[in-house]
């Protein structure tokens, strides 16, 4: 019986990730999906940097959009107003370029641009990597002392990125349990510190809405 829930549970947040990665016409994708209202609700971020970061995904998709068009398939991720470009472009100065038009969106403080100079992902790669999506998080959620809503996780091409504010230790767990889940090739971890008493902090003090979180 735990053996299919788990499965359930693999196979819901792998077409989560699926569906937000065929939305749409256009090859420019936006973020992660959040799966379930329960853990919708439970986040590290305050409300208002959440909306934010769902602005600056928007807002930069739209000027990627208008830069590019159809010409390669990028992928914006946000997570405390840290930007994570993923996906392929087709010489290194579109790369380049990617990267100039995210810099000049709204609120964004920082940026990793994991963009490929490659061609496109096939619909074969793209599913599989919202498989291992859907296994990490599983994985996440089957661990004892690691909430699954502190993570932000995208795979492309095999590599898995784990975003989040967590503390040392959930991080070295998160890491190594990425780094044995079937279909991770490799682990990028771009994750913000937090020690012991910030994060008691956050879970007995409610996020206040407009306010945006301070990096540790």
């Amino acid at each position: 019986m735990k053996s299919d829930k788990r499965s359930w549970i693999v196979a819901t947040l792998a077409l989560a990730s699926l569906s937000s990665s065929l939305s749409g016409c256009a090859p420019l994708l936006v973020g992660g999906a959040m799966v379930g209202g329960s853990m919708m609700a439970i986040d590290r971020r305050t409300s208002g940097t959440q909306v934010e970061d769902e602005g600056i995904e928007l807002r930069g998709a739209l000027r990627l959009h208008d830069a590019f068009g159809d010409r390669g398939h990028l992928n914006i991720t946000s997570y405390n107003r840290q930007v994570l470009l993923t996906g392929e472009v087709p010489t290194d100065k579109d790369r380049q370029l990617a990267e100039q038009v995210m810099a000049k969106v709204e609120n964004v403080r920082g940026m990793v641009n994991e963009l490929a100079v490659a061609g496109n992902s096939s619909l074969t790669q793209r599913s599989s990597d919202a498989i291992t999506t859907g296994r990490v998080k599983a994985a996440f959620v089957d661990a004892k002392g690691l909430s699954v809503n502190a993570f932000k996780v995208v795979t492309e091409r095999g590599t898995t990125y784990l975003m989040g504010r967590v503390t040392q230790a959930e991080a070295s767990r998160a890491t190594e349990l990425a780094r044995s889940t079937s279909g991770v090739q490799k682990v990028v971890r771009m994750f913000e510190y937090l020690n012991d008493q910030e994060l008691r902090n956050l879970l007995v003090k409610p996020a206040t809405f407009g306010a945006a979180a301070t990096a540790p």
